[in-house]
């Protein structure tokens, strides 16, 4: 399987995970609002300080957003590109979003495809203090209970990334969720398979998605060589099949060339390359 080394030290355990309730709900996001407040008044109200967004259709200008990119020196395994400002902004075609807090204030974490305004097709890593919400939206959401993406620093990666820690309980979410942050050089499906088998969880949907693979396989065929990658996952299930937990998950990502791909990731064959977070909520 494909590998990259990171800069620094792991830990033997490849998920950071926390167990919590949660709930899905609709969240409005008025136009003329940042971005970040708007997610985050949204998730206030409903009694959450943290969960996944779906983008998909969401138009944004201002609109700011960085790629995926080589790194010029040794303290991480690859890095950001310039920041890009679209002058007529962009309308989401698919992409997801981790909300939670950062410094001690909110903050998210989003990759995306979108579409700008002069009819170009890119994709990226949207940046909250440079964002707005152009067009009022609803889009889908899942709150958590009892479980906040935190970004701090990341010994392996050198990053600050986020990552799931208890929080009380605010009684606004129920059912079976788990917050997850999968860390470097595992497949991807393959550790979700084995974390369900190993939770007694029958059945699972992912929630979210937000990371980056070491290039991609897709089941039909399809390829990214390049290892640098941004990832939003656009559909994902964990489910029994013939020979046990069977993953079936979908996603759209741009290389560090500018390519956009997507596609069903193969089981057994797409390593992360320096974090990936998620929800599951079991079925």
């Amino acid at each position: 399987m494909r590998r990259i080394e990171q800069p620094g030290t792991g830990t033997p355990e490849r998920i950071q995970c926390v167990e919590c309730g949660g709930r899905a709900f609709s969240l409005m996001l008025p136009a003329g609002v940042p971005l970040l407040e708007a997610v985050r008044s949204g998730f206030a109200a409903e009694g959450f300080a943290s969960g996944m967004v779906k983008l998909d259709g969401l138009k944004l200008l201002p609109f700011a957003y960085v790629m995926p990119a080589l790194s010029k020196t040794p303290e991480h395994a690859a890095f950001y590109s310039e920041t890009f400002r679209p002058e007529g902004g962009a309308r989401i075609e698919m992409g997801a979003m981790t909300f939670g807090q950062r410094d001690g204030a909110p903050f998210f974490h989003a990759h995306a495809l979108w579409t700008e305004g002069d009819g170009k097709r890119c994709g990226g890593h949207i940046l909250p203090d440079e964002t707005t919400v152009a067009e009022t939206i609803t889009v889908p959401a899942v709150g958590l209970d009892g479980a906040v993406f935190v970004a701090e620093p990341d010994s392996e990666t050198h990053f600050k990334l986020f990552g799931p820690v208890s929080s009380a309980s605010g009684g606004a979410g129920d059912g079976r969720f788990f917050a997850l942050r999968v860390k470097p050089n595992v497949d991807f499906c393959r550790v979700l398979e084995a974390f369900c088998a190993d939770r007694g969880i029958r059945e699972a949907v992912i929630h979210g998605g937000v990371g980056s693979t070491i290039g991609a396989r897709f089941t039909d065929g399809g390829a990214v060589e390049n290892f640098a990658t941004e990832v939003a996952i656009t559909e994902g299930r964990i489910a029994p099949g013939v020979g046990g937990f069977e993953a079936a998950i979908d996603v759209a990502l741009v290389d560090y060339s500018g390519a956009l791909a997507s596609g069903r990731l193969v089981r057994g064959d797409n390593p992360v390359l320096m974090t990936f977070e998620l929800v599951l909520e079991a079925l």
